[in-house]
């Protein structure tokens, strides 16, 4: 499987404008490639190279490898235009957004990321060391810094291309390593549910909370911060503002990261598989009033079931992926299912047998009990397939009422 290991790069400050330099150099070429295809319509890789490169080359002073991934790199830029068009994420042909997106050339910014090769880029894992190609030659001597883990993945896996990638005047390396699957255990003793809801963002089925009450309070904070800088539009707030951006994302990033590790090291220990919900077009399929959007927004529940999903491949931990209808309102001892099970948010008591429960924890028994059943039937371990796109009465959306909300910590 691949992975991307991310190092940063400690470059001295004439190092930093060559650097500079070559990306601005590498993305002026890319947008003019772009400008070409668009007017040629030629978009495959070797026939925009007979329009391009000898151009690219004498006046941008790129050399052979760099010119060539200039012009894939825009190559690809329009394959993904396509695709995204082909799937509706850009409207409807005919549509303002549709007619925006494919009535210019695709142009890139001066800082977008650009591929390196072998033949432009070593690597001195020992001495944390690489050389890197430039505009104004070769640097072969340039300072990087990463864990003891990220060094030992780039000298066993790393195998293709790194990006140089700058954002906010830090240099990074992105590095693809070809890092292999543990054998898939086909033969698991059970199933770990887990429950992703608003108010705890994960709950196992062995009743363990990760994420709750004291992080949202944070990140509740943290937005109201936000807010209160953008009312302001002082310069000292617009500065504020600029450290602070990307905070919350990163937060939330470095959390998903922890809670996969943790759920997938537990299943892994005790020989089970992992459950999670389907929540694939759940944005789609439920609309929340104004209030409530934010908070059902901000966290990114779709990364956290890609983490956990990659390093459950990557230690042959099975993942099943349920049906969250009616989980939180079921009973895990009974079955029986009735909306006023559902106490409050934190609270499940079953109308017919009595069995009393931390809802979050109700609900996850469920999500593992159904993954169970899959599993039995074979149900393979994978991610699901997106929906595909409604139109018309079938895709409009339903609207989440105050009552409803108030026992809305899961998702369903």
């Amino acid at each position: 499987m691949k992975l991307v290991v991310q190092i940063r790069l400690l470059p001295t400050p004439m190092q930093a404008a060559a650097l500079e330099a070559t990306l601005r150099a590498c993305n002026e070429a890319a947008t003019w490639a772009g400008e070409v295809a668009f007017e040629k319509g030629v978009r495959r890789n070797f026939a925009l190279r007979e329009h391009t490169y000898s151009q690219i080359k004498t006046r941008w002073g790129l050399g052979a490898q760099a010119a060539q991934h200039v012009i894939k790199k825009t190559c690809d830029a329009y394959a993904t235009l396509a695709a995204n068009l082909r799937a509706g994420n850009l409207g409807r042909p005919g549509s303002k957004r549709y007619r925006k997106a494919t009535g210019k050339p695709i142009a890139f910014r001066r800082q977008s990321a650009q591929p390196y090769d072998d033949r432009m880029l070593s690597w001195r894992i020992g001495r944390r060391r690489v050389s890197i190609w430039t505009t104004a030659g070769r640097l072969k001597d340039v300072a990087f810094t990463a864990s003891v883990e990220q060094l030992a993945t780039l000298a066993r896996f790393r195998k293709g291309e790194s990006d140089l990638v700058v954002r906010d005047g830090m240099w990074f390396l992105n590095a693809t390593c070809e890092v292999p699957q543990a054998p898939l255990n086909t033969d698991p003793v059970d199933f770990l549910g887990v429950d992703l809801g608003i108010v705890n963002i994960a709950t196992t089925s062995d009743g363990e909370i990760m994420a709750g009450r004291q992080m949202n309070r944070d990140r509740v904070r943290e937005r109201a911060l936000r807010t209160k800088l953008q009312k302001r539009k002082t310069p000292s707030a617009k500065r504020r503002l600029k450290k602070r951006r990307g905070k919350e994302a990163r937060r939330a990033r470095d959390i998903n990261h922890k809670i996969a590790k943790r759920v997938v090291a537990e299943a892994e220990r005790t020989g089970r598989g992992i459950a999670l919900e389907d929540l694939t077009g759940i944005r789609e399929r439920v609309r929340f009033r104004k209030p409530q959007r934010a908070t059902h927004s901000s966290w990114s529940f779709a990364q956290l079931g890609a983490f956990i999903d990659y390093k459950a491949r990557k230690a042959g931990v099975p993942v099943v992926y349920v049906d969250p209808a009616y989980t939180s309102r079921t009973c895990a001892e009974c079955g029986h299912i009735d909306r006023a099970n559902r106490v409050s948010q934190a609270w499940f008591a079953c109308r017919s047998c009595g069995f009393v429960d931390h809802a979050d924890r109700n609900s996850s028994r469920n999500i593992r009990a159904r993954a169970w059943e899959l599993w039995r039937r074979g149900a393979p371990s994978t991610a699901p397939a997106p929906l595909p796109r409604q139109r018309g009465g079938a895709g409009r959306k339903r609207r989440i009422t105050a009552s409803d909300a108030r026992c809305a910590s899961p998702l369903f």
